[in-house]
């Protein structure tokens, strides 16, 4: 995920130094720049920001007044040589408070700390949608890994390959202590070495099962288990040729 970010600053060379910054850091975008707040609040109608830097001290319209004139606002990291506002910027509920001249890493922490608070905040939206989910050890880590986006689980050995649409996770695991944690209205077992996502099906014949690019077999011992519910995905009967 990338913070679309917007700069706000009535001084130019601030405004690039900013941008600079911003652009070594890739999961940040920069959508727009400024050089008065006056013109942000129309982009804001119009456009999805996730994170608005903003000077304090400008012509027309102040940074604190423009904030306090929203609504709502976005995520807001204040850039000011005046380290008065501080105050300020805490009663109006500011993400951070960086002080000019800015430094990279001051910067990168004020950063690191918002995208913190977004990922978080996605987390528990996936889960309110999906709440179904396993933590798998591989490499010392803990990988979370949502149910919903398994596509199949391959046995080798005492390893289970577990690939998802978004990654794949090798953790040392047999694939029966899988069987007991997936629903079987959504999982199913087709080989001694394999269980797939149903829903993740796109094609099959006789003798295999294709998820993606990736075909699969179906074991002897499984077919007629497998053939049920390929016969109810495809609302006809399938014979098993042997």
């Amino acid at each position: 995920m990338k913070l679309k970010c917007v700069i706000v600053d009535d001084e130019p060379l601030a405004l690039t130094i900013l941008e600079g910054y911003l652009k070594k850091i890739p999961y940040i975008e920069v959508l727009a720049k400024f050089e008065s707040a006056i013109p942000v609040y129309e982009f804001l109608q119009k456009t999805e920001v996730d994170l608005l830097f903003l000077d304090i001290e400008m012509p027309n319209l102040s940074g604190v007044d423009f904030i306090r004139s929203l609504p709502t606002h976005p995520s807001v990291i204040f850039t000011t040589a005046n380290k008065n506002y501080a105050i300020e910027g805490f009663n109006l509920n500011i993400d951070d408070y960086l002080l000019k001249p800015l430094t990279f890493e001051r910067l990168l922490v004020a950063i690191n700390r918002i995208a913190e608070k977004f990922a978080k905040k996605e987390d528990i939206e996936y889960q309110e949608g999906n709440t179904e989910f396993l933590y798998l050890k591989e490499n010392k880590k803990m990988v979370k890994v949502y149910f919903d986006d398994l596509l199949y689980l391959e046995s080798n050995k005492d390893y289970v390959k577990v690939v998802t649409s978004c990654k794949t996770v090798i953790t040392k695991q047999q694939l029966s202590f899988f069987e007991t944690k997936l629903n079987t209205k959504d999982f199913l077992r087709i080989h001694r070495s394999f269980i797939i996502a149903i829903k993740k099906i796109d094609a099959f014949s006789h003798s295999s099962i294709d998820i993606g690019k990736t075909e699969l077999p179906i074991g002897r011992s499984y077919k007629d288990s497998v053939f049920e519910v390929l016969s109810k995905l495809s609302n006809q009967d399938i014979l098993d040729p042997e």
